[in-house]
C-alpha cells in the first residue's frame, strides 16, 4: 500500500515553495464558514488557523487540522451559539487528519457542523486519527441523527467516497453515541465491510475510550445536561422569539390604539404597554425559565412545561404590578389565556436541543398542541374584538 505523505502548508514567499495544489486543482480554500476538504491552494493566506497541512490520501489531500483552538474558533463558538450565524457555521464533508494518522490510524465520524467538529478535534491532542465529516446540512449530532441527516446513507457514501477502504488497513469506524438513533450499523458493515463502534457521548472522552481498547465505562454512556448546559442554550430560543417581538408589538399597538375615527397613540400606548410588558415576560418563561428549570418543572411534556411556567410568570405579574387593571374582566382572560400559549409553544422548540425526548415525542406533542395553539389565538382575538367594541360603546 502507497504510504501516507503528510505536507507541511507555510504562508509562501517564495513560488518555488512546496504547495498542497495539483496541477488539477487550483481552486482556493476559502475562509469559514465553508472550508474545502480537498485542501487545495495557491494562496496559503487564505487557509484558516485550523488547517495546518495536508495529508495525501487516494481520494486527494486531506487537510491536516490543528487540535487547538484559536481565537478566532472561540468567537465562532459564541457567535453560533447566540445567533442564526449556526445556520452557516460548516465544514466541507469529507475525511481530515488529526495528528500524524497512517494506516493504522482510528476513524473518528462527526458531523459537519463547525462546532461539533472543533469540539472534537479539541479532544484529539496527541492522538493520531482520520476525521469522517459528514453531511448534515451544517446540524449537530443529536439534531441530525433525529433528522435523518446524520445517518446510514450518508455514511455509507462518505466511507465510499473517500475510498477509506484504502487508506486504513482496518474496518473500525468510531461514531459518536448520541448519533446512534440515526444510523444502522449492520448496514453500514455490509455495504462497506467497516463495523460501526458506537463511542463516548462527550468528545473529551474520546482519548481514554481509545485507549482501554474500545471500552466505554458507565460514565461514558451516560448523558449529562446541567443546568449550565441547558443555559447555554437558551439564546438560541430566546433570539427568534425576539426577532418576531416588534411584530407582536406593531399588533398590539395597532389594537389598543384604533378607533373608528382614526389611531391615537395615547390610547395605543397606555392601553398596549401591559401587553407588551406580558410578551416578554412570556418569551423569558418559554425560552429561558423552562429551560434552565426543564428539570424540576412538572410534566413530562415540553409543552405542559411551558404552559405552566408561562402561567405563573403571566399571574405574578399581574398581581405584583397591576399592569392590567382588576375591573377589565376581558383583557384578564385574554392574558391568562394567550400568553401561557405563548410561552408553552416557544418552550416546545426547546425540544430540537435537548436530549431529553426524541422524534416521536415531538411529533405526538406537536400533534396536540397546534390545535390548541390557534384555537387560544382564536378565541383571544375574539374577546379582544368584544372589548374594543364595548370600548367604542357599540355593545
Amino acid at each position: 500500500m502507497k504510504e501516507l505523505k503528510i505536507i507541511s502548508i507555510e504562508k509562501q514567499s517564495d513560488k518555488n515553495t512546496a504547495s498542497c495544489c495539483s496541477a488539477e486543482k487550483k481552486n482556493f480554500i476559502p475562509e469559514t464558514p465553508a472550508i474545502k476538504s480537498t485542501c487545495c491552494c495557491t494562496e496559503n493566506s487564505k487557509l484558516p488557523e485550523w488547517i495546518t497541512g495536508a495529508v495525501e490520501t487516494p481520494d486527494g489531500k486531506a487537510c491536516k487540522v490543528s487540535t487547538g483552538w484559536s481565537l478566532a474558533d472561540y468567537l465562532g463558538q459564541i457567535k453560533s451559539r447566540t445567533s442564526g450565524f449556526r445556520m452557516k457555521y460548516t465544514v466541507e464533508p469529507g475525511l481530515y487528519a488529526a495528528g500524524n494518522p497512517d494506516k493504522d490510524s482510528d476513524v473518528l465520524v462527526s458531523a459537519n457542523y463547525k462546532l461539533s467538529f472543533d469540539i472534537l478535534r479539541r479532544s484529539l491532542q496527541g492522538l493520531n486519527v482520520w476525521i469522517l465529516v459528514l453531511d448534515t446540512n451544517g446540524i449537530n449530532v443529536w439534531c441530525a441523527a433525529g433528522k435523518g441527516t446524520f445517518g446510514t446513507n450518508e455514511l455509507i457514501n462518505r466511507v465510499q467516497e473517500v475510498q477509506l477502504n484504502k487508506i486504513v488497513n482496518h474496518n473500525r469506524l468510531i461514531a459518536p453515541q448520541l448519533g446512534a438513533v440515526g444510523v444502522n450499523a449492520r448496514s453500514v458493515q455490509k455495504i462497506t465491510g467497516f463495523r460501526v463502534y458506537f463511542g463516548p457521548v462527550y468528545a473529551k472522552d474520546i482519548p481514554a475510550y481509545i485507549s482501554s481498547g474500545y471500552k466505554k465505562t458507565e460514565e461514558m454512556r451516560t448523558i449529562r445536561f446541567t443546568m449550565a448546559d441547558r443555559l447555554m442554550l437558551t439564546p438560541m430560543e430566546i433570539n427568534p422569539a425576539l426577532k418576531k417581538f416588534p411584530l407582536y408589538a406593531l399588533i398590539v399597538l395597532l389594537i389598543f390604539g384604533l378607533r373608528p375615527s382614526g389611531i391615537f397613540f395615547r390610547d395605543a400606548w397606555f392601553g398596549g404597554t401591559p401587553f407588551l410588558l406580558l410578551g416578554l415576560i412570556s418569551v423569558l418563561a418559554g425560552a429561558l425559565v423552562t429551560p434552565v428549570l426543564l428539570p424540576f418543572v412538572p410534566f413530562r411534556s415540553f409543552a405542559l412545561k411551558g404552559w405552566l411556567a408561562g402561567m405563573l410568570a403571566t399571574f405574578f405579574a399581574i398581581q405584583s404590578s397591576g399592569i392590567i387593571h382588576q375591573g377589565n374582566i376581558i383583557l384578564l382572560i385574554v392574558a391568562c389565556l394567550f400568553f401561557p400559549l405563548a410561552s408553552s409553544y416557544i418552550a416546545l422548540q426547546f425540544t430540537g436541543s435537548t436530549t431529553f425526548t426524541g422524534m416521536s415525542g415531538v411529533n405526538k406533542e406537536l400533534k396536540f398542541g397546534i390545535p390548541v395553539y390557534i384555537t387560544g389565538v382564536a378565541i383571544s382575538l375574539i374577546l379582544l374584538t368584544f372589548f374594543k367594541l364595548g370600548e367604542w360603546g357599540i355593545l
